[in-house]
């Protein structure tokens, strides 16, 4: 075999083999294949004392993986890395190269933001090398994460009832909590409004003889319509032409956000439908990705997309709707390593390829697809209108649009989130004065800062310069899983256990567990990948911050009582109390390790709903051996049907599978599986 292709992802292999020809083998390394060793001070992985050295390990399950590639590599003349094109795909090409020991002169490193046969074949012959600014970025990220993830995480287990702590999924729940905060002690100040209902539009009161007026209640409000009569008389009309422009197009945050507002797609659900658009899709003809690499920060553009583009707008809508690229709001801390999300061609429309695609690819295809067409399309032009109209010393004020030019609304109108309000033309009135029909008082109450939705608290790390692209739907997923926040109406609420781990961090670790420490963090980061910054300086200047608070925490910080059940141990007399062990809680003593009492629960307990697989037994609460908690037919071992969350009782409308509740959210495992 002359030439060797490691991809991470399987699904990769068939198509960009295609591309390539016989000459070529491309095999997946199935994602990271080591990760640090779970040995040494604190079980880190990690030689604090010589600085920071890591202990690697062949993750457990891959050693056969890596065993199948060192026989390709050493059967292969020349071997090409192609893992993904960032930061954590840079590290995962290092850890292959390292641990199978592939010979300097023997390995190229490639990237390609798209996986098309042009693009492929363009990157197969401008190779270079692994950039190892970048690996010590990814692997200075990973020992971080290790050191603050173990050390919290045990800190959290042993003094309080959280599972876990981390760099940044302390910091999200933080934003959650202090919001849940705000909200219980905000104090609604009343206020009124008046409106003015006409027949084909509404005004507003703004001001008293040129004064801002404000209504602080109802006494107020009768008092000034006292004064005011049902006519208006119109002091002014203006007119403005305003250029309305598109967004540019999608990076991860903002995929993720408007998937989950106009598709009610998950974060993680996004990211693994879009992965899948990526590696790509059978078009039956031609096996090709249909977007690029949707793990960015970018919304840069290729020029040839750019063109290809302008064609199409010219030959589909015309001349007149052709626009110009969007740059996007300038951000320091954007990689700007590849592009925007955005189809490979814009020729590939998803009507073309909808009969390849599942209900949710479609949705998602869609959507990248027009986001990107519309950010190529010439400004909307609206004639926005202001009215003032006047009554016994009242101004009252009217606003609205009329679309003059539709522009990238064309297309893009149904993801738009404004809608325009037209006034009528008042040019046709004969008179300058207008009679209400009626005028109405109304009773407002000023409200708090919403709470988080998934959508606001991505909007919310990325404007606040925590996380990165290709860590915002884990550490949405990680809060979740941990039973830390529930989601109720789509808006996180933060758990008792949520609060009290907040809490405690804070108490100790509040220089540290912070916005601004943790978006510092990342551009250190940012900057050690740019070689601004020395990687072992970076830990060195934590770690001596960092683990005399974690010393201080384990002796000082209060443990948390456990929870009486208010029984008696038949052993000793003693309170029984909730503990929290390895595999869940438990019943126990609390007068352990006097008395060893722990109450055994009965392995099966309360029937859910009918198993749907034998159609004959109940589904029912087990317990393991280990004391985990799940849920399986009561018909076993004739049907081994088993889940880890509760069933709610009720089907999915698509594909018949029970809906679970996991952490306070009703999904279906087999539709949106790993997802929340």
């Amino acid at each position: 075999m002359k030439n060797l292709i490691i991809v991470e992802s399987p699904a990769k292999c068939k198509t960009i083999e295609k591309y390539l020809g016989s000459d070529y083998k491309v095999v997946s390394s199935k994602g990271h294949i080591r990760d640090l060793a779970t040995t040494g001070k604190f079980g880190l992985g990690v030689d604090v004392e010589n600085d920071f050295k890591p202990n690697y390990v062949i993750i457990k399950g891959k050693t056969k993986d890596v065993n199948n590639m060192k026989k390709e590599v050493n059967s292969a003349d020349t071997i090409y890395l192609a893992t993904d094109p960032d930061r954590e795909g840079e590290t995962i090409s290092w850890h292959i190269y390292d641990e199978i020991k592939i010979p300097d002169e023997k390995y190229k490193r490639v990237v390609f933001n798209e996986i098309t046969k042009d693009v492929v074949i363009n990157a197969i012959n401008n190779p270079g090398k692994i950039d190892m600014n970048l690996v010590k970025s990814g692997e200075t990220r990973r020992i971080l994460d290790r050191i603050i993830g173990f050390r919290l995480s045990k800190l959290m287990q042993r003094k309080t009832g959280g599972k876990s702590a981390g760099r940044v999924q302390s910091v999200a729940l933080k934003l959650i909590v202090d919001r849940e905060r705000e909200i219980r002690a905000f104090v609604p100040r009343e206020y009124w409004t008046i409106e003015a209902d006409f027949s084909s539009f509404k005004a507003v009161l703004e001001k008293y003889h040129g004064k801002e007026i404000e209504i602080p209640n109802e006494v107020a409000a009768d008092e000034i319509l006292d004064k005011l009569s049902r006519s208006f008389k119109i002091e002014s009309v203006t007119e403005k032409e305003k250029n309305k422009s598109a967004r540019e197009v999608f990076k991860t945050s903002t995929l993720q956000q408007l998937a989950s507002t106009k598709l009610n797609f998950a974060p993680s659900k996004t990211m693994k439908i879009a992965q899948q658009l990526y590696e790509g899709i059978d078009l039956g003809n031609e096996t090709v990705g249909l977007i690029t690499y949707m793990r960015t920060d970018s919304v840069r553009i290729s020029d040839s997309f750019v063109a290809e583009t302008y064609n199409y707008i010219k030959g589909n809508y015309g001349d007149e709707y052709i626009g110009y690229v969007k740059k996007g709001k300038k951000n320091d801390a954007v990689q700007d390593a590849h592009e925007g999300i955005r189809p490979t061609s814009i020729m590939r429309t998803p009507e073309s390829v909808k009969a390849y695609l599942s209900n949710d690819e479609y949705k998602l295809y869609r959507l990248i697809y027009i986001r990107a067409l519309a950010s190529l399309m010439k400004d909307a032009k609206t004639l926005a209108t202001t009215v003032i109209l006047e009554n016994n010393g009242y101004t009252f004020k009217a606003t609205g649009s009329v679309l003059k030019f539709d522009g990238y609304l064309k297309v893009y109108s149904e993801y738009e989130d404004s809608e325009d309000v037209i006034l009528p033309d008042f040019k046709n009135y004969k008179s300058d004065v207008i009679t209400a029909d009626k005028i109405d008082k109304i009773q407002h109450f000023t409200k708090p800062a919403p709470r988080y939705t998934e959508s606001s608290l991505i909007k919310e790390m990325e404007s606040l310069g925590i996380g990165r692209p290709s860590t915002y739907a884990t550490i949405v997923g990680t809060i979740k899983d941990r039973g830390y926040v529930i989601l109720k109406d789509k808006k996180f609420e933060p758990t008792e256990i949520g609060e009290e781990t907040t809490d405690k961090l804070q108490e100790f670790f509040s220089d540290i567990v912070n916005v601004e420490y943790t978006a510092n963090m990342e551009q250190d980061l940012d900057e050690i990948a740019e070689a601004k910054k020395d990687n072992i300086k970076v830990l060195h200047e934590f770690y001596d911050e960092f683990e005399p608070l974690v010393e201080k925490a384990f002796k000082e910080m209060e443990k948390k009582a456990p929870v009486s059940t208010g029984e008696t141990c038949p052993e000793c007399g003693g309170d029984l109390v909730i503990r929290k062990g390895k595999y869940g809680e438990f019943v126990a003593c609390s007068n352990y390790p006097t008395c060893k009492y722990i109450k055994k629960e009965k392995k099966e307990i309360t029937e859910v709903c009918k198993c749907p697989k034998c159609d004959k037994g109940m589904i029912v609460k087990r317990i393991t051996k280990k004391g985990k908690i799940f849920y399986g037919c009561n018909n076993y071992p004739k049907c081994n049907y088993a889940l880890w969350y509760k069933p709610t009782g009720e089907v999915c409308p698509k594909c018949g599978e029970l809906i679970v509740d996991k952490n306070g959210e009703n999904i279906c495992l087999n539709c949106d599986k790993g997802l929340s």
